[in-house]
């Protein structure tokens, strides 16, 4: 059969590979020049790094085995994480569970609580049975206003912004808990984190390599103006090239597009189908990434508790991959999340330094703007749905109603929360289920 595939990051690419591998005629179209989505790359210092942030956790065993089928596991790092929270000025590490009592901004009968209320998480097996409820709602209950206030809610207003925190539904909170509870080995570990040497760069061009070693073909700069149906059967794209639109027939068309750009460009939807797409709202990731002549702290993953300071997180990427891969510079994402209303959505880079700039001495009191030696800013739509209580009722199935058109995007990926482990694992389902539906037919 004759594949379209929509996006070239790692759902469409996981799926190009496995229908090329049958033999099926593939065709992947990516907007951009370059290959990776969310998880695309750009060079420090000669070496390719992700413009977001970017690593694997030990239970991420989709993108893993994949890692191995195609020969490049042998490039995975995997390194003991270093976790922090910023309060008043103090880091404090969370690590362990141990940590928890050593979070002084709470009462010890409040830590206490907190790390209950991790536990829960941990032992809830039944997701549904939370699913109704607001992240607020349970968390307040759970471990009361003190806690909530001192921990939960800065991590949830600095996530989701003022006007969409409290819409946030439990289930997504409990799916990101457990995808880390799952990279330890027990209980009382350290977190284990894991990176592809070379970036994710590596990942992504094996992958073209071998779609296009297959005869698939691979479309860079590409956009796609429309999906064709005809009596509820997909027909084919819509093709924009150099300002020109071309129509390419196809039997199969896969999009991973974002909900609102497949309601746009796709003809014959039905009417609840185009509801469910329209009831979803994504946050930007905006990421302003300083590579700086030495470290900013000792931790990975810094959150940012204290919702004066305008972004919610600090990922030193040089304290998970040493410093020595990039010409001995520290690599450092000031990491935000973001509707188009926000004043720091549409800032320049200078005007976002300057904004955050005099927040970086509260993490290390002997910072000097002079220690950096490059800027990046980088602007990421539709990274992050918000995912509201009882979603599962909302959410748009892979199978769009039109007959072998497939939507797979992280809208879709629920209750985890999106990644390119979950990306990789769509994608490679949406394939199977597109072979499985012609067969059937």
């Amino acid at each position: 059969m004759r594949v379209g595939i929509i996006g070239g990051g790692a759902t469409g690419l996981a799926a190009a590979y496995d229908l090329s591998q049958l033999g099926h005629d593939v065709s992947v179209y990516e907007k951009n020049d370059f290959l990776g989505g969310h998880a695309s790359t750009f060079n420090i210092h000669g070496t390719p790094v992700e413009r977001g942030y970017h690593h694997w956790f030990t239970s991420d065993n989709a993108i893993v085995d994949l890692c191995e089928e195609i020969g490049i596991s042998d490039h995975i790092k995997w390194v003991p994480s270093t976790v922090g929270t910023l309060f008043d000025n103090h880091i404090y590490d969370f690590v362990t569970p141990w940590d928890l009592l050593r979070y002084t901004p709470l009462s010890l009968p409040n830590r206490v609580k907190l790390g209950l209320s991790s536990l829960k998480i941990r032992r809830l097996k039944n997701w549904k049975s939370i699913e109704s409820e607001t992240a607020v709602n349970w968390l307040k209950n759970n471990v009361g206003d003190q806690v909530y206030e001192a921990f939960w809610g800065p991590m949830l207003r600095g996530k989701f912004g003022e006007e969409h925190y409290e819409k946030v539904g439990m289930a997504w909170v409990w799916g990101k808990m457990n995808t880390r509870f799952a990279s330890r080995k027990h209980p009382l570990a350290k977190e284990l984190l894991g990176y592809p040497i070379g970036s994710f760069k590596k990942l992504f061009d094996t992958l073209s390599e071998k779609i296009t070693s297959m005869g698939g073909k691979i479309y860079l700069s590409t956009g796609i103006d429309a999906i064709t149906t005809d009596s509820g059967r997909v027909t084919g794209l819509n093709i924009e090239i150099q300002g020109e639109i071309k129509h390419e027939k196809f039997d199969v068309v896969i999009s991973s597009t974002p909900s609102h750009i497949f309601d746009a460009i796709t003809e014959g939807l039905s009417t609840e189908y185009r509801r469910n797409l329209r009831g979803i709202t994504y946050m930007a990731a905006v990421l302003l990434i300083l590579v700086m002549d030495r470290p900013l702290s000792n931790k990975y993953w810094l959150n940012i508790a204290d919702r004066n300071i305008p972004f919610v997180g600090v990922i030193e990427h040089t304290n998970l991959i040493d410093p020595s891969h990039y010409n001995g510079s520290h690599i450092v994402y000031l990491s935000n999340y973001l509707t188009p209303d926000s004043k720091y959505y549409s800032m320049t880079q200078t005007e976002l330094l300057n904004a955050y700039i005099p927040h970086l001495s509260k993490i290390n009191p002997k910072f000097s703007k002079g220690w950096i030696q490059e800027i990046h800013h980088h602007k990421i739509d539709g990274a992050q749905p918000i995912i509201g209580p009882n979603y599962s009722d909302r959410m748009p199935p892979h199978d769009t109603g039109i007959k072998n058109l497939y939507l797979a995007n992280t809208s879709q990926i629920y209750p985890e929360d999106r990644g390119t482990n979950y990306s990789v694992k769509m994608g490679r389902h949406i394939a199977q289920l597109a072979i499985t539906n012609l067969c059937s037919t």
